[in-house]
């Protein structure tokens, strides 16, 4: 099994380094991950200028770019040999429900799916004064992993994975769940830069609002760590047959 590792936080952050070292027990690990912080980037690629890749460890790569980019060159030619396998994470903060638009740790595995691999993003729900287990959020996704090569899966699955920020043998399991939606995040941030200038901060996401049973807010709240399958394909196909109706082609 070869697994290809990537995060949007940094190839320096915590996260990633515990990934790492959970996965490399069940596989050859390459990592290839940005060389900054590239948290809220989506899906975005780099196009108009040419991005670099740095070897820092063995097979272990930062790439000037985003994480859409650093797995697209993991997968695209960086390498000598094929990947079996993407995993994205640990990140920093939770990826529920809307935070999956704009997750560069979701895109990431996206990407790798976008190319033909099965891939799982893995996110640690960091709270004020929680513990930062990073690693058990990594032996979390080491079990998913190690789930798929005894019993694989649809190639073209994507988990998106949540865990609780609990202390060790706290965690209370896994549930499957569908996305919940957050409340409209807060107003942005008026202040002024250094010569007085106005500048503007991202107001902080919403709470939960679709957050019941079922959904990965409720499983996180409960203690569990959350499993939701994702899928690309964005067309709303209910309203096809009402569309067609209202532009008069039918």
């Amino acid at each position: 099994m070869k697994i290809l590792v990537s995060n949007d936080d940094g190839y320096r952050a915590e996260g990633l380094a515990a990934l790492g070292a959970a996965l490399r027990p069940l596989g050859a690990v390459a990592i290839v991950a940005p060389e900054r912080n590239r948290s809220g980037a989506s899906n975005s690629l780099t196009l108009d200028v040419p991005v670099r890749a740095e070897r820092y460890a063995t097979d272990a790569y930062f790439v000037t770019g985003t994480p859409t980019d650093c797995v697209h060159l993991g997968i695209s030619g960086l390498f000598n040999f094929e990947h079996d396998m993407v995993v994205s994470g640990v990140n920093d903060g939770a990826n529920l429900g809307d935070d999956t638009l704009y997750s560069g740790t979701v895109a990431a595995a996206v990407e790798g799916r976008f190319l033909g691999l099965p891939a799982i993003a893995v996110s640690l729900c960091v709270e004020t004064n929680s513990p930062r287990n990073f690693a058990g959020a990594a032996r979390v996704a080491a079990d998913l992993v190690g789930r798929m090569m005894r019993r694989p899966m649809n190639g073209a699955l994507i988990l998106n994975v949540n865990v609780p920020d609990v202390p060790d043998g706290e965690l209370r399991g896994m549930k499957v769940t569908r996305l919940g939606s957050r409340h409209r995040s807060k107003p942005i941030v008026p202040a002024k830069d250094p010569r007085g200038r106005d500048v503007y901060w991202v107001g902080a996401a919403g709470k939960g609002q679709d957050a019941g049973p079922g959904t990965d807010f409720h499983a996180i709240a409960e203690g569990f760590a959350s499993v939701t399958p994702l899928q690309i394909d964005l067309t709303r196909h209910a309203a096809l047959v009402e569309l067609k109706t209202w532009l008069n082609l039918e």
